[in-house]
């Protein structure tokens, strides 16, 4: 019998380093390690070493108070031995069962679930392999739930999703820009023959210096008299170069700055549009203030660089090729001289390059830190102020301005030293042409005029030279903050859309839920899910906290995909369905109801932005909301502030649920939709759902289990699995998870009407 894994590894590769030569003398003949996790905590929760290894022959499992390894055979338990998980509280657990009985269990810190999630996939492959005698099957490549590219062998943590933390910033990065740029090619285009007419303009007036030093002046200074007209046609042609210069410059200037500008607002729409399009899980990773500071500030960063420093820049290049190759037709020799420092510059700026590249990434990260601050604190003024903990949020934002001020010096300290030696470069070089200038004039190699317009394009070049190296920083910059940018347009969201969309014109809100799993990060959070829901039906989710009741209704709205199974409405799989026509199907009432800025009657047309006045008011009736907004300053017209704060918890509710009322869904999603409010409040909100569930499937979350005694059937979620299906009666008949669950709310109601009575006695 062949029941040894194509996939089985020496035990030195599959087995931590501390146990492999223990493991080596235990293990038989014919047998191989397999996969295995190493374990930290010990059954009360103490940290201490251990190990669980699974083989082709039998699962084996070592800790640190044990004098030798325990094994549990596959032949000797047959296919009833599984292991089960499950975890909880940042503990992980693993539980080695029989048909009968537990057999063992074992603990481990959250940091090691992968491997005990892969411990159990190997475990379940080499027991049915051993019963059976057929071979271990290849395992299908896993990929990452993010952006579903394949992962590499024994890793969780996908190369491409990384690539934004240890990708350094390029200055290639800025070439990325043209696609942005293309649909101005035309006034690119335009820009830069206007930027080489304007440099070729200021390239006359020292040209014309020459034969005026030289026909003009020093013959006055020899005696002969001056050509007033030979003087005037200089002075002329120097004047007309120096006005179309500056008409070309202002033509140039004003072109390339209005695109820009629209390369930037391109920019910034890509980058929010595509944000948009993301799912919740890239949000749940980051900061709003650095997604902020991304958008705004360094796409304002990218467009002042390309209006200014960009166009300065070309101006520059433009200037010292043009200006050398009328140096060299001068006199090759002095350009030689005056070509001097070049190679120096270049070295110096190739050798501070990088540093200062990887220096204003680390800038615009730190940057990120204090808008960060500043999008916790500012929205959260209410809380800071009422726990009086303005001095820490002080302290936290002068710290975070702190480190930036640090990281900035570091950078400072390298550029500070940079531009100053281009500049003394560049003065060593005038003083070196000066010198050969003066020499060669006197060996009558060349004239004065020569000379005086040698200096005087060499005044510019050396000029243009500082102003080009200058520009290291700003590109730099420019650079980090594209990088930070594009780090969004090529995040993949995790909720594609199909390439074969289905689409349905009407849902009747059948719901079925097969088999469905799902892992955030390395936690499994749902697992083997099974559940049909009628349409019309009611179907209310309970458990305790961390069960998974809020985790099925995100992916039911789709907000993330399973990691495994399907989730079905009308029998076509979700993930089958456009995702903007599939949620326009859905309405959602949180537990803590989000308004935007403006007026009641935005908010509640918010889903349909078009709609009537007349029915923004009879979703607001219907919602029970009709009545408190007419007592409003100005009715449907009055500003609700900022997430609502000029409003109550109930009123913001019940503007939520007329909001959900408008847009007149088939899937109804309550979360949690009573909790926050006190008993009064939670009647006047509960008409309103009463209205809201009427005729479509619902699926509600509440915290207390008497508000669900309406539903058609209660589904009972622990840790991650659903445990009872029922209806009230039924399950309380059962006593089991709920019946427990319902018991400890009385219990707790009781305690606390009987705390009441004494409060009021007193």
């Amino acid at each position: 019998m062949n029941t040894e894994s194509s996939t089985a590894l020496p035990a030195k590769h599959a087995v931590p380093a501390r146990w492999q030569h223990e493991l080596e003398t235990c293990l038989r003949a014919d047998e191989t390690a397999v996969a295995s996790v190493e374990l930290d905590l010990d059954g009360g929760l103490r940290f201490a070493p251990g190990v669980v290894v699974v083989t082709n022959r039998r699962l084996l499992a070592r800790a640190a108070s044990d004098s030798d390894w325990k094994e549990w055979s596959y032949s000797a338990y047959g296919p009833h031995l599984a292991l089960a998980h499950h975890d909880h509280a940042g503990v992980g657990t693993l539980e080695l069962q029989d048909e009968t009985r537990r057999l063992a269990v074992w603990r481990y810190t959250l940091g090691h679930n992968p491997e005990a999630l892969r411990l159990i996939d190997h475990f379940e492959q080499q027991r049915d392999a051993a019963l059976t005698g057929t071979p271990v099957e290849e395992p299908e490549q896993a990929v990452c739930p993010s952006c579903k590219a394949p992962l590499p062998p024994g890793q969780e943590e996908c190369p491409i999703c990384t690539r934004e933390i240890h990708t350094p910033p390029s200055t290639w990065t800025l070439f990325r820009l043209w696609r942005f740029a293309r649909p101005y090619k035309g006034q690119l285009l335009a820009g830069f023959l206007l930027t080489l007419a304007s440099t070729a303009a200021t390239l006359v007036a020292p040209y014309l210096s020459m034969p005026l030093m030289d026909k003009v002046l020093i013959p006055y200074q020899n005696g002969q008299q001056i050509d007033i007209m030979l003087v005037g046609m200089y002075l002329a042609g120097m004047f007309g170069a120096a006005l179309v210069a500056w008409g070309l410059g202002w033509a140039r200037t004003y072109i390339l700055a209005l695109v820009s500008e629209r390369i930037g607002a391109d920019l910034r729409t890509a980058t929010y549009e595509h944000l948009l399009r993301l799912s919740l899980e890239y949000f749940g990773g980051r900061r709003t203030g650095d997604l902020m500071a991304r958008i705004g500030s360094e796409s304002d960063r990218i467009c002042v660089f390309l209006s200014l420093h960009l166009l300065d820049f070309a101006t520059d290049v433009l200037m010292i090729g043009m200006t050398a190759v009328i140096l060299v037709s001068i006199n090759p020799w002095l350009a030689l001289v005056t070509l001097l420092p070049l190679p120096f510059i270049a070295w110096m700026i190739h050798v501070v390059r990088d540093k200062l590249r990887h220096g204003f990434e680390k800038i615009d990260r730190v940057w990120g830190e204090v808008t960060n601050v500043l999008a916790d604190t500012i929205p959260g003024i209410r809380v800071v102020k009422a726990f009086a903990q303005e001095k820490r949020e002080a302290a936290r934002f002068r710290e975070a301005n702190r480190h930036n001020l640090l990281i900035n010096d570091r950078v400072n300290k390298v550029w500070s030293l940079f531009s100053p030696t281009v500049t003394f470069l560049t003065e060593i070089g005038l003083l070196i042409v000066w010198g050969v200038g003066i020499w060669q004039v006197s060996k009558g190699d060349i004239t004065v005029g020569v000379l005086t317009a040698f200096l005087a394009y060499i005044g510019r070049f050396y000029t243009r030279l500082d102003s080009m190296s200058r520009i290291v920083s700003v590109t730099q910059k420019a650079a980090a903050g594209a990088k930070r940018i594009f780090d969004i347009l090529d995040h993949v969201s995790s909720v594609p859309e199909s390439q074969n969309p289905v689409h349905l014109e009407r849902i009747e809100g059948r719901i079925d839920i097969r088999n469905i799993g799902f892992r955030y990060g390395n936690r499994a959070v749902l697992r083997g899910v099974d559940l049909s829901i009628k349409p019309g039906e009611m179907i209310g989710l309970v458990g305790h906290s961390g069960s998974g009741k809020s985790t099925l209704v995100n992916l039911i709205c789709r907000f993330y995909d399973v990691s495994d199974g399907a989730i079905l409405v009308d029998g076509v799989d979700i993930r089958s369905l456009p995702i903007t026509e599939y949620r326009r199907h859905i309405g959602l009432v949180l537990q803590e109801p989000f308004l935007f800025f403006g007026t009641i009657a935005d908010n509640i047309a918010y889903g349909k932005p078009g709609a009537t006045r007349e029915e923004i008011i009879a979703a607001a009736r219907a919602a029970n909301a009709h009545e408190f907004i007419l007592r409003l300053p100005h009715g449907y017209d009055s500003l609700v502030g900022e997430r609502g704060q000029t409003l109550s918890g109930g009123e913001r509710q019940r503007i939520s649920i007329a909001r959900a009322l408008l847009i007149d869904p088939q899937l109804l999603i309550l979360d949690e939709a009573t909790s926050s409010v006190d008993t009064s409040t939670e009647k006047e909100i509960q008409k309103a759902l009463d209205n809201l569930v009427r005729g479509r499937t619902t699926i509600a979350i509440a915290h207390r289990l008497s508000t669900l005694r309406q539903a058609d059937r209660l589904v009972v979620l622990d840790k991650g699995q659903v445990v009872e299906v029922g209806q009230h009666e039924e399950l309380l008949a059962r006593e089991g998870a709920y019946y427990r669950l319902y018991q400890a709310q009385q219990r707790q109601a009781e305690t606390e009407a009987l705390a009441d009575l004494r409060e009021d006695a007193a």
